[in-house]
Protein backbone atom coordinates (compact mmCIF):
# COMPACT_ATOMS: atom_id res chain seq x y z
CA UNK A 1 0.00 0.00 0.00
CA UNK A 2 1.29 3.47 -0.91
CA UNK A 3 2.30 5.72 2.00
CA UNK A 4 0.00 8.53 3.05
CA UNK A 5 0.78 11.79 1.21
CA UNK A 6 2.12 14.64 3.32
CA UNK A 7 -0.72 16.88 2.15
CA UNK A 8 -4.15 15.82 0.93
CA UNK A 9 -7.02 17.78 -0.59
CA UNK A 10 -10.46 16.16 -0.19
CA UNK A 11 -13.42 17.18 -2.36
CA UNK A 12 -16.99 16.06 -1.65
CA UNK A 13 -19.86 17.29 -3.82
CA UNK A 14 -21.86 14.09 -4.40
CA UNK A 15 -24.87 15.04 -2.25
CA UNK A 16 -26.60 18.20 -1.02
CA UNK A 17 -23.42 18.91 0.96
CA UNK A 18 -20.49 20.63 -0.72
CA UNK A 19 -17.27 20.40 1.27
CA UNK A 20 -13.50 20.58 0.93
CA UNK A 21 -10.76 19.79 3.42
CA UNK A 22 -7.00 20.16 3.43
CA UNK A 23 -4.91 17.80 5.54
CA UNK A 24 -1.22 17.98 6.44
CA UNK A 25 0.28 14.72 7.74
CA UNK A 26 -3.17 13.54 8.76
CA UNK A 27 -4.14 16.74 10.58
CA UNK A 28 -6.99 18.90 9.29
CA UNK A 29 -5.59 22.37 8.66
CA UNK A 30 -8.45 24.05 6.77
CA UNK A 31 -11.90 23.26 5.44
CA UNK A 32 -15.19 24.62 4.15
CA UNK A 33 -18.65 23.04 4.21
CA UNK A 34 -22.11 24.06 3.04
CA UNK A 35 -25.41 22.29 2.48
CA UNK A 36 -27.19 23.42 -0.65
CA UNK A 37 -29.71 22.12 -3.13
CA UNK A 38 -27.87 23.33 -6.22
CA UNK A 39 -24.88 25.41 -7.20
CA UNK A 40 -22.02 23.05 -6.35
CA UNK A 41 -20.09 24.00 -9.50
CA UNK A 42 -20.20 27.71 -8.65
CA UNK A 43 -19.37 27.16 -4.97
CA UNK A 44 -16.61 24.56 -5.20
CA UNK A 45 -13.81 26.50 -6.92
CA UNK A 46 -13.99 29.48 -4.51
CA UNK A 47 -14.01 27.04 -1.58
CA UNK A 48 -10.77 25.48 -2.80
CA UNK A 49 -9.23 28.87 -3.61
CA UNK A 50 -9.75 30.04 -0.03
CA UNK A 51 -7.75 27.14 1.40
CA UNK A 52 -4.08 27.73 2.31
CA UNK A 53 -1.97 27.64 -0.83
CA UNK A 54 -5.24 27.51 -2.81
CA UNK A 55 -5.60 23.92 -1.67
CA UNK A 56 -2.47 22.64 -3.38
CA UNK A 57 -1.59 19.21 -2.08
CA UNK A 58 0.47 16.11 -2.82
CA UNK A 59 -2.69 14.11 -3.58
CA UNK A 60 -6.40 14.65 -4.20
CA UNK A 61 -9.21 12.49 -2.83
CA UNK A 62 -12.76 12.83 -4.16
CA UNK A 63 -16.22 11.40 -3.48
CA UNK A 64 -17.12 9.30 -6.54
CA UNK A 65 -20.78 8.78 -5.56
CA UNK A 66 -23.40 7.58 -5.66
CA UNK A 67 -25.45 10.70 -5.27
CA UNK A 68 -26.51 13.61 -7.42
CA UNK A 69 -25.50 13.01 -11.04
CA UNK A 70 -24.38 16.62 -11.43
CA UNK A 71 -22.71 16.78 -8.03
CA UNK A 72 -20.67 13.65 -8.66
CA UNK A 73 -19.49 14.97 -12.02
CA UNK A 74 -18.59 18.40 -10.59
CA UNK A 75 -16.37 16.91 -7.91
CA UNK A 76 -14.67 14.47 -10.24
CA UNK A 77 -14.01 17.12 -12.88
CA UNK A 78 -12.40 19.42 -10.32
CA UNK A 79 -10.31 16.63 -8.78
CA UNK A 80 -9.06 15.40 -12.15
CA UNK A 81 -8.23 18.93 -13.32
CA UNK A 82 -6.25 19.70 -10.17
CA UNK A 83 -4.48 16.36 -10.28
CA UNK A 84 -3.44 17.05 -13.86
CA UNK A 85 -2.35 20.64 -13.15
CA UNK A 86 -0.40 19.70 -10.02
CA UNK A 87 0.85 16.36 -11.41
CA UNK A 88 -0.39 14.50 -8.33
CA UNK A 89 -2.42 11.28 -7.88
CA UNK A 90 -6.21 11.40 -7.66
CA UNK A 91 -8.25 8.67 -5.97
CA UNK A 92 -11.79 8.28 -4.72
CA UNK A 93 -14.16 6.88 -2.14
CA UNK A 94 -17.83 5.94 -1.90
CA UNK A 95 -20.52 8.18 -0.42
CA UNK A 96 -21.94 5.33 1.65
CA UNK A 97 -18.54 4.22 2.93
CA UNK A 98 -17.83 7.69 4.30
CA UNK A 99 -21.28 8.02 5.89
CA UNK A 100 -20.78 4.61 7.52
CA UNK A 101 -17.36 5.63 8.84
CA UNK A 102 -18.77 8.87 10.25
CA UNK A 103 -21.68 7.07 11.91
CA UNK A 104 -19.49 4.34 13.38
CA UNK A 105 -17.10 6.93 14.81
CA UNK A 106 -20.00 8.15 16.97
CA UNK A 107 -21.49 4.73 17.76
CA UNK A 108 -20.82 2.84 20.98
CA UNK A 109 -22.52 -0.50 20.35
CA UNK A 110 -20.06 -1.92 17.81
CA UNK A 111 -22.88 -3.57 15.89
CA UNK A 112 -22.38 -2.05 12.45
CA UNK A 113 -24.64 0.26 10.50
CA UNK A 114 -26.94 0.31 7.48
CA UNK A 115 -26.61 3.41 5.31
CA UNK A 116 -29.59 4.81 3.40
CA UNK A 117 -29.07 7.77 1.08
CA UNK A 118 -31.31 9.66 -1.33
CA UNK A 119 -31.32 7.94 -4.71
CA UNK A 120 -32.90 8.66 -8.03
CA UNK A 121 -36.54 8.24 -9.07
CA UNK A 122 -37.74 7.83 -5.47
CA UNK A 123 -35.28 5.04 -4.66
CA UNK A 124 -32.75 4.81 -1.80
CA UNK A 125 -29.09 3.90 -2.12
CA UNK A 126 -28.48 1.34 0.63
CA UNK A 127 -25.56 -0.72 1.88
CA UNK A 128 -24.66 -2.46 5.13
CA UNK A 129 -21.35 -2.13 6.98
CA UNK A 130 -19.85 -4.06 9.89
CA UNK A 131 -18.37 -2.46 13.00
CA UNK A 132 -15.04 -1.92 11.19
CA UNK A 133 -16.74 -0.03 8.35
CA UNK A 134 -16.31 -2.88 5.88
CA UNK A 135 -19.22 -3.34 3.47
CA UNK A 136 -21.16 -6.55 4.12
CA UNK A 137 -23.02 -6.48 0.82
CA UNK A 138 -23.17 -4.72 -2.51
CA UNK A 139 -24.46 -1.21 -3.01
CA UNK A 140 -28.10 -1.31 -4.11
CA UNK A 141 -30.68 1.18 -5.35
CA UNK A 142 -34.08 0.11 -4.02
CA UNK A 143 -37.63 1.34 -3.70
CA UNK A 144 -38.40 2.48 -0.12
CA UNK A 145 -40.31 -0.67 0.83
CA UNK A 146 -37.56 -2.94 -0.51
CA UNK A 147 -34.89 -0.84 1.23
CA UNK A 148 -36.75 -1.13 4.55
CA UNK A 149 -36.86 -4.90 4.16
CA UNK A 150 -33.20 -5.16 3.18
CA UNK A 151 -31.80 -3.01 6.00
CA UNK A 152 -32.15 -4.96 9.25
CA UNK A 153 -29.56 -3.38 11.55
CA UNK A 154 -30.80 -1.30 14.46
CA UNK A 155 -28.51 1.61 13.53
CA UNK A 156 -29.32 3.40 10.25
CA UNK A 157 -27.38 6.44 9.03
CA UNK A 158 -27.69 8.74 6.04
CA UNK A 159 -30.00 11.28 4.47
CA UNK A 160 -32.90 8.77 4.35
CA UNK A 161 -32.28 7.24 7.79
CA UNK A 162 -35.39 8.73 9.42
CA UNK A 163 -37.65 7.70 6.55
CA UNK A 164 -36.32 4.14 6.48
CA UNK A 165 -36.58 3.64 10.25
CA UNK A 166 -40.12 5.06 10.22
CA UNK A 167 -41.11 2.75 7.36
CA UNK A 168 -39.94 -0.43 9.07
CA UNK A 169 -40.96 0.64 12.59
CA UNK A 170 -37.77 0.02 14.57
CA UNK A 171 -34.20 1.15 15.00
CA UNK A 172 -32.25 4.35 15.56
CA UNK A 173 -31.88 6.92 12.79
CA UNK A 174 -28.78 9.08 12.42
CA UNK A 175 -29.37 11.56 9.59
CA UNK A 176 -26.13 12.79 8.03
CA UNK A 177 -24.42 13.72 4.78
CA UNK A 178 -20.83 12.96 3.79
CA UNK A 179 -18.28 15.55 4.86
CA UNK A 180 -14.77 15.99 3.43
CA UNK A 181 -13.52 16.88 6.91
CA UNK A 182 -14.18 13.28 8.00
CA UNK A 183 -12.51 11.56 5.05
CA UNK A 184 -9.61 10.19 7.09
CA UNK A 185 -12.07 8.14 9.12
CA UNK A 186 -12.12 5.86 6.08
CA UNK A 187 -9.74 2.93 6.14
CA UNK A 188 -6.85 3.47 3.70
CA UNK A 189 -8.13 0.80 1.31
CA UNK A 190 -11.53 2.56 1.17
CA UNK A 191 -9.79 5.60 -0.34
CA UNK A 192 -8.38 3.86 -3.39
CA UNK A 193 -11.26 3.92 -5.88
CA UNK A 194 -10.47 5.10 -9.37
CA UNK A 195 -11.62 8.69 -9.92
CA UNK A 196 -14.66 7.55 -11.91
CA UNK A 197 -18.37 8.03 -11.15
CA UNK A 198 -20.24 5.49 -9.04
CA UNK A 199 -23.86 5.91 -10.08
CA UNK A 200 -25.43 3.18 -7.99
CA UNK A 201 -28.11 2.33 -10.53
CA UNK A 202 -28.38 1.52 -14.21
CA UNK A 203 -28.93 4.08 -16.89
CA UNK A 204 -32.52 5.31 -17.28
CA UNK A 205 -32.38 5.29 -21.06
CA UNK A 206 -32.81 1.97 -22.81
CA UNK A 207 -31.53 1.21 -26.31
CA UNK A 208 -34.15 1.36 -29.01
CA UNK A 209 -35.31 -1.95 -30.39
CA UNK A 210 -34.03 -2.75 -33.84
CA UNK A 211 -36.85 -2.46 -36.33
CA UNK A 212 -37.19 -5.25 -38.88
CA UNK A 213 -36.30 -4.30 -42.41
CA UNK A 214 -39.23 -3.62 -44.73
CA UNK A 215 -39.73 -6.34 -47.34
CA UNK A 216 -38.44 -5.52 -50.78
CA UNK A 217 -41.13 -4.49 -53.29
CA UNK A 218 -40.80 -5.88 -56.79
CA UNK A 219 -41.08 -3.32 -59.55
CA UNK A 220 -44.25 -3.38 -61.61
Amino acid sequence: MAPEPDTLLVIDTATEACSVALFDRGALIASDHAVMGRGHAERLVPMIARLPGKGRAAAVLVNCGPGSFTGVRVGLAAARALGLAWKVPVSGYSTLSLVAAMALAEAADGAGVDVAMTGGHGEYFVQGFDARGVATGALASLRPEAAAAACTRMHVAGSMAHALVAARGFGTAQPMLPDARSALLLAPDARTLAADPVYGRGADAKPMAVQPSAPAVAPV
